[in-house]
């Protein structure tokens, strides 16, 4: 480890909790439902797409109608992106050529964009054209990630309204996050890219003579437009096969840095935005502080075990840290951030390829999407699951101090606690289950590019990706067969709406109940104790559910590790 890599780790800290009470501010008027300067100009066109749709924004929903019409729309644009990967051979913005994906790899790439996971079983450049990237898995981008953070207003909506049965309109929350927040950012954002050397053209390649002599096609496309929402709304899915280790996805220390600030500010203001919904800001403060005292802790494991290096090869007289997998233009402390920060906010990005960390090091963004994807996690998506790990800590808190938990004067009864565990179960269930499948039959097996508990490693961290709707990959499994296209699939739905009919269930019954205010004898939750409370209760809940795998896997590869330097 060096003085510059923690310089730049507490610098990227630091702007982020600078970033926050602004971006949670922006966050609160559009909860709201308030004017903002953007309405001036973008305000006629809100309106003139509820009059086309037939929308009223001010009617609310309940809990049952809010999910429904959530549901609806998700699986009408995954058909509708199944279609143009089956047909991309016969739609315009294909000068390659390239013929319509496979069923199974359409559907799991369907599901994958619809479900803002964005795990790809193909190369970008090589598979999809043009037409595909920017209509069938850019759109999702931006209305995955709106889908998100309308939920999570959904669920501040619960705990903030008093003896209502209403919790917003889904319809409105979408627009407004779409139009004044994501598509905004996303336009300075793409030109700052494009300003840094990341192509936007709508020529899929070009033709070149080496330096050597030898003739090159490199691929191009809009790249840089479908990379700011990509890291934005904490999809992922990286335009070529490389993801964000690409030099036309990532070129500089810069953009990485920015990349990785992006990945991080909207999960940050959301959690002062809850604050401000439930009339407390120093309940978001508290959930921020739970939040990074996780991420900081993983950000140091995975720094020191990246810069330690691999004891094999200092046994063989090769010192240093752990580069390989690694760009150069990054180096370790960039590279080991931005896994860590990928990884805690279910955004799937990679500059370097987890396959190729340490053992330990690896084993922190396996933990991270664990954990239920809480540690800041994914717009909107990670407050609310963290909110769930609240609802369980506060049940804690109660039994410990006898009486009926409360938390933000809501009255948490056995209906929240029965639908917290239920959402909260959904992971580990799924992860282990389908992982214990594809490491006994053959379709699985032959997947992993290593074998022992390297290979299990691989098949793990997989399902834990998809169902944790993360997205990233440790590199080394084939994933592109019918076998896992499917699995992936199916795990990638669940892992998404099984946990957020549950939350939406929660949100309504909350908004119905009425305000309880503090008493003496009330358990605090916004001091040091109850962010203790919320670690505990986050890693315990984690550790508990996750230890089968998290043994066999990277810790028994570690101490392969250390068996191969001693023997």
């Amino acid at each position: 480890m060096t003085f510059q890599g923690w310089i730049l780790i507490l610098a990227f800290v630091g702007l982020l909790l600078a970033l926050t009470r602004p971006v949670g501010l922006w966050l609160f008027a559009l909860y709201e439902g308030r004017k903002t300067p953007l309405h001036a100009v973008l305000g006629p066109v809100e309106r003139g797409f509820y009059r086309l749709s037939g929308i009223d924004p001010d009617e609310d929903q309940d809990w049952r109608r809010y999910a429904v019409h959530m549901l609806i729309f998700n699986a009408a644009l995954l058909f509708f992106t199944y279609a143009v990967l089956r047909l991309q051979a016969f739609l315009p913005l294909n000068p390659l050529g390239f013929a319509g994906t496979s069923a199974d790899l359409s559907f799991n790439t369907a599901v994958s964009f619809t479900t803002n996971t964005n795990w790809q079983s193909y190369g970008g450049e090589s598979t999809l054209s043009n037409l595909s990237q920017m209509l069938g898995l850019t759109i999702h981008n931006f209305l995955s990630a709106a889908t998100g953070i309308a939920l999570a207003f959904a669920l501040f909506r619960g705990f903030a309204r008093r003896s209502a049965g209403t919790i917003g309109n889904f319809w409105a929350d979408m627009t407004r996050v779409t139009l004044y927040l994501l598509l905004p950012i996303c336009i300075v954002y793409a030109l700052f890219l494009i300003a840094s050397g990341v192509p936007q053209t709508l020529a899929q390649s070009v033709d070149l003579t080496t330096l050597e002599g030898a003739k090159q096609t490199l691929a191009l496309g809009p790249v840089a437009s479908q990379e700011a929402i990509k890291m934005l709304g904490t999809n992922g899915g990286g335009f070529f096969n490389a993801n964000s280790a690409h030099p036309f996805e990532n070129p500089t220390a810069l953009t990485n840095f920015v990349q990785m600030l992006s990945i991080f500010t909207i999960g940050f203001g959301l959690t002062w935005t809850f604050g401000k919904a439930v009339g407390n800001p120093r309940q978001g403060w508290a959930i921020l502080a739970a939040m990074l005292t996780i991420f900081l802790a993983g950000v140091t494991v995975t720094y020191a075990q990246e810069a330690a290096g691999n004891p094999i090869f200092h046994h063989l007289g090769v010192p240093g840290g752990n580069m390989e997998g690694k760009e150069v233009r990054f180096g370790i402390a960039a590279s080991a951030l931005f896994a860590v920060v990928t990884t805690a906010a279910s955004c799937g990005a990679v500059n370097a390829m987890h396959d190729s960390f340490t053992a330990l090091g690896g084993m922190i963004p396996l933990i991270n999407i664990q954990l239920g994807e809480v540690v800041v996690g994914g717009v909107g998506a990670g407050i609310y699951g963290f909110l769930l790990f609240a609802i369980l800590a506060v049940f804690v808190a109660g039994l410990m101090v006898g009486r009926t938990p409360e938390y933000v004067g809501k009255k948490i009864e056995s209906r929240e606690v029965k639908l917290a565990v239920l959402a909260i179960a959904v992971l580990p269930l799924v992860i282990l289950g389908f992982s214990a499948i594809a490491s006994v039959l053959p379709a699985g097996l032959a997947g992993p590019l290593n074998k022992g508990p390297h290979g299990f490693s691989e098949i793990l961290y997989a399902f834990t990706s998809a169902v944790g709707n993360n997205g990233s990959a440790f590199a080394g499994l084939t994933a592109n067969t019918p076998f896992y296209n499917g699995m992936l699939g199916v795990a990638m739905w669940i892992g998404r709406f099984f946990i957020i009919v549950p939350m939406l269930a929660i949100a309504g019954s909350l908004a119905t109940k009425k305000y309880t205010p503090e008493t003496a004898g009330s358990f605090p939750t916004t001091g040091p104790l109850w962010t203790g409370l919320l670690v505990g209760i986050v890693v315990i809940v984690g550790g508990l559910t996750f230890l089968p795998g998290l043994a066999l896997g990277p810790i028994a590869d570690h101490l392969a590790m250390i068996r191969g330097q001693l023997f």
